[in-house]
């Protein structure tokens, strides 16, 4: 059987609904170089087997014996129950078998803790909502099997990460080896279905991207498989979490699994790295090395990275992509579409037009680097795209979409006489208007998440936004009018935050859901990152950044101390909860106190703060 070049895998575990575009376009454009290449989604295919009933046979034979706690006792209880309905349950989600929705609305599915919610289904999905609402309890389902195992076969599982707290800002390398060492029947699994495909594909080269903390451990753990059983196989591992934590590398135990670390977009190093590898290349870049005992980074400064343009359309063979389980995490429509649905997912652009947000990582390339693709071409992959998958919904996973290309997509769009439906994330600024956000919706824009933030004028302008509340409001309702759903990400504990602006940004976000201008939204608490302007320049901040003692395997995130600012963390529990009602339509009218079981400062804004930004219509 002929060798297979490269043999590209998403390791487990990112996403239940949809692939992770990483692999889909770096195979698009590795292969229109003349390179062949495969790729594997170890993720949903090591998710698909543990959600089966041979898989949840291992589990609950596994954790046979344990002591459980009261919510895992009656999990094993009912543990035939699980594994009679759990191929039923997978095949609903994967939109296989939806006949199955009657049985689970008439409740025949076990329950656990997951299902002590305090929600009205029947009024949130009516009469007619029988496939929502089956979604829904299905997700509940499988939750309480995840929970089970986390307790009783392996604390690391998540459904979309491994091992996160292991590997975020991970000092000491020793601590990766030593979970290398424990093996699970999750791990056993991915093994084995690694070991497959390396049999199938026989590649020359296998590369691991690592989008997130929780892939590390992963990725690790089959690269060790590899070294072991396949010693001359090359190893090679890139992505998001190596792009931000690994840029700094010095441990040498890491190449005795991995031979190559591939820094920034993949396209220009990897096609080097194969060149370099499979033809006697001579180049090699953005790329660490060990070279007679020592990390050698070469860069190669003077080449350039491929445009977006010329990077090629992403190619979706070798994806199981009738096995993508689509699930719905609440009953909130618009938060639910990161996990509800199989969406093909595009970047439009790489990197970001605005750059400038002094919390982002803005001196990485990732976000640097901003090169547009024409609508032309964007419209030409998507087409492509809907041929090979037979979907025509499209996730623009941008950094942030500007209102110029979106523009021209959407009128690109409609005089294809194309029928698609998208979504993507933008900034709040004053660009989209209620012109464009019509021109957007008629082309098939359902929603748009985007960064409102702090809520605050005074630290959006410290943080360089670009926005204010003004133009936040009238984006938010040009959106609205034109039917398009919105998503806010906010941040609380920005440097200087005083406990005042945090209770004044939670009655803003409060009148933002009272007025119907979002539909969805998250707290994050500030991290201050090593490859922002706070990171890199804390005494602009106000703030003073604290250097660890020993050098760290990996380092993305590092602490700090705000010496003005409020105990950003005593206000996390409140606001979470405060949000979590606002997004199911309940609380509106409590007062903000009645979220913390501490005094808080009374809010400052107005209660008709944001109203009147929408009465006097726009500049």
């Amino acid at each position: 059987m002929p060798q297979t070049d490269l043999l590209l895998i998403t390791p487990p575990f990112v996403q239940l609904n949809t692939p992770y575009p990483a692999t889909p376009s770096l195979t698009g454009f590795l292969q229109e170089h003349s390179f062949e290449v495969v790729q594997q989604d170890l993720s949903i295919e090591c998710i698909v087997k543990l959600l089966s009933k041979e898989g949840l046979k291992i589990i609950f034979d596994f954790a046979k014996g344990n002591k459980f706690s009261e919510n895992a006792g009656r999990i094993f209880s009912l543990k035939n129950e699980y594994i009679r309905y759990i191929d039923a349950v997978v095949s609903f989600l994967q939109g296989k078998d939806t006949t199955f929705v009657h049985s689970i609305n008439t409740g025949v599915l076990p329950e656990a803790s997951r299902f002590n919610i305090q929600q009205d289904l029947e009024w949130h999905f009516g009469t007619d909502g029988v496939q929502d609402k089956a979604k829904f309890l299905s997700t509940l389902f499988i939750e309480d099997i995840g929970d089970f195992i986390t307790e009783c076969v392996d604390e690391r599982f998540g459904f979309s990460r491994y091992a996160e707290k292991i590997s975020v800002n991970v000092i000491d390398y020793q601590t990766i080896l030593d979970e290398l060492t424990i093996n699970t029947p999750i791990t056993e699994m991915m093994c084995e279905l690694l070991d497959k495909s390396i049999k199938k594909h026989q590649p020359q080269i296998i590369g691991f991207t690592i989008p997130f903390p929780g892939n590390l451990l992963p990725a690790l753990k089959s690269a060790e498989f590899i070294k072991k059983n396949y010693p001359d196989i090359f190893t090679v591992i890139g992505g998001g979490y190596v792009n931000t934590e690994l840029r700094e590398l010095s441990e040498t135990r890491l190449f005795e699994l991995i031979d190559y670390v591939c820094l920034d977009a993949g396209e220009l190093c990897l096609s080097e790295l194969l060149d370099y590898i499979l033809r006697g290349g001579k180049f090699l870049s953005r790329t660490f090395i060990l070279e007679k005992g020592k990390i050698k980074f070469i860069n190669n400064t003077d080449k350039k990275d491929f445009a977006h343009e010329n990077i090629g359309t992403p190619v979706y063979l070798n994806l199981p992509l009738d096995k993508y389980i689509s699930v719905a995490e609440t009953t909130n429509r618009m938060h639910n579409l990161w996990t509800s649905e199989r969406w093909n997912k595009m970047m439009l652009a790489h990197g970001c037009y605005w750059h400038r947000c002094s919390f982002c990582d803005t001196s990485l390339d990732y976000i640097k680097r901003y090169s547009p693709a024409n609508a032309n071409v964007l419209c030409n992959r998507m087409e492509a795209i809907i041929k090979q998958t037979g979907q025509s919904g499209f996730h623009f996973v941008d950094e942030a979409a500007s209102p110029e290309v979106l523009q021209k997509l959407a009128k690109e769009i409609i005089s294809r006489n194309l029928s698609v439906t998208w979504w993507t994330n933008i900034r709040f600024e004053s660009g989209f208007t209620d012109e464009l956000c019509t021109l957007l919706a008629k082309s098939g824009c359902i929603a748009v998440s985007g960064g409102l933030e702090v809520a605050s004028n005074r630290l959006l302008k410290k943080m360089n936004k670009g926005i204010s509340l003004k133009s936040v409001t009238r984006v938010t309702a040009a959106f609205q009018n034109s039917g398009i759903m919105v998503h806010a990400y906010l941040m609380y504990g920005f440097p200087t935050q005083t406990a005042q602006e945090t209770i004044d940004s939670l009655e803003v976000v409060r009148q933002l859901f009272s007025n119907k201008l979002i539909q969805s939204a998250f707290w994050h608490q500030f991290v201050m990152t090593v490859h922002s302007p706070v990171g890199i320049l804390p005494e602009k901040f106000e703030t003073e950044r604290i250097f660890p003692n020993s050098k760290p395997f990996a380092q993305n995130g590092c602490e700090h101390i705000d010496t003005t600012g409020c105990k950003h963390e005593m206000y996390s529990a409140g606001l979470k909860k405060a949000l979590y009602n606002y997004i199911h339509d309940n609380g509106l009218d409590f007062k903000l106190q009645e979220w913390f079981d501490f005094k808080i400062p009374k809010t400052k804004i107005s209660a008709n703060y944001i109203a009147k930004f929408l009465k006097y219509g726009r500049n």
